[in-house]
């Protein structure tokens, strides 16, 4: 299935103007197309499937690379930051993605209708995972790829695809991750409640106590299960989060390294750089200059 999928993902990214991300007529259905492997790449990652048709990338959450290809599916779901690669693909064979953003609530809509919902694993394990994207959740995937080409039935067929396809991952072997995510009973949602407040406030001093206070535990186990959820520990994560978005105002807004620094929460310029240069490699001086290089290149 996933050659038929990479067929009709090639099919669709040919007729298409622009180049990758092709953001689709179907809210929240994205494809991503490379034609050669890529150099790492930082984002906050959101609630996703992200379904490989044809070549391999790689993942990484905190210390821990997760590799996917052909016929495989990272699940992310939980908000956090990441960094990934593509590593195999060729102009003869690109790497086709799929990506289709998973909302919890309808996961949690769908387990309520089951008869039999799977119970929600009681663990602290990570929010993201790697699954076997076959059999029905391939098909799944391709009509919704599929109905790219009538325009005119996504409002009325893409939602039952949706719920269908959190059905199959409810069903299949990592069900109980899912469901976990998903509830609100489980332990769980009072820390993705607290991830939430973070992502939203990263700019703000962190105070651990009111986001233990938030997710319902003491200190001490707040800090070990956010890092067992995200991958890195929550003051970690909020300085990612920040040096992500100082990066975005620096290659999107032309904003100066000074003003990007105090407007994601830094009160040093130079702890800012320092940080930055640790996280992607660069001053944010220079990398500001290679990118407006590269746009006025193009």
């Amino acid at each position: 299935m996933s050659t038929e999928l990479a067929a009709a993902l090639l099919r669709y990214t040919e007729s298409q103007p622009g180049s990758s991300p092709y953001v689709t007529p179907v809210e929240g259905l994205f494809v991503l197309r490379s034609d050669l492997p890529r150099p790492p790449t930082f984002r906050s990652a959101r609630p996703a499937i992200c379904i490989v048709a044809q070549g391999a990338k790689w993942a990484s959450f905190g210390g821990e690379q997760l590799a996917y290809g052909a016929g495989q599916a990272l699940v992310v779901g939980v908000d956090t930051p990441s960094q990934g690669r593509v590593y195999e693909a060729s102009p003869d064979k690109p790497c086709l993605v799929l990506i289709l953003e998973l909302d919890l609530a309808i996961v949690r809509a769908v387990a309520q209708a089951m008869p039999a919902p799977p119970a929600p694993a009681g663990d602290t394990s990570r929010g993201v995972f790697v699954a076997n994207f076959d059999g029905p959740l391939a098909d799944c995937a391709l009509r919704a790829v599929r109905l790219l080409d009538t325009p005119g039935a996504v409002g009325v067929l893409y939602p039952m695809i949706l719920r269908e396809i959190c059905y199959w991952l409810l069903e299949g072997p990592h069900g109980a991750q899912i469901a976990r995510l998903a509830s609100t009973e489980s332990p769980s949602h009072g820390l993705l409640r607290a991830v939430d407040s973070l992502r939203l406030h990263f700019a703000e001093p962190m105070r651990v106590d009111a986001l233990a206070e938030v997710a319902q535990l003491s200190p001490s186990a707040f800090h070990r299960q956010f890092k067992a959820l995200t991958g890195l520990p929550p003051l970690q994560y909020q300085k990612q989060l920040r040096l992500l978005e100082a990066r975005r105002l620096l290659l999107s807004q032309a904003s100066s390294v000074q003003s990007a620094a105090f407007e994601v929460g830094y009160e040093s310029a130079s702890q800012f750089s320092r940080e930055y240069t640790r996280m992607f490699g660069a001053p944010p001086r220079r990398d500001s200059e290679h990118a407006k290089a590269m746009r006025e290149a193009a």
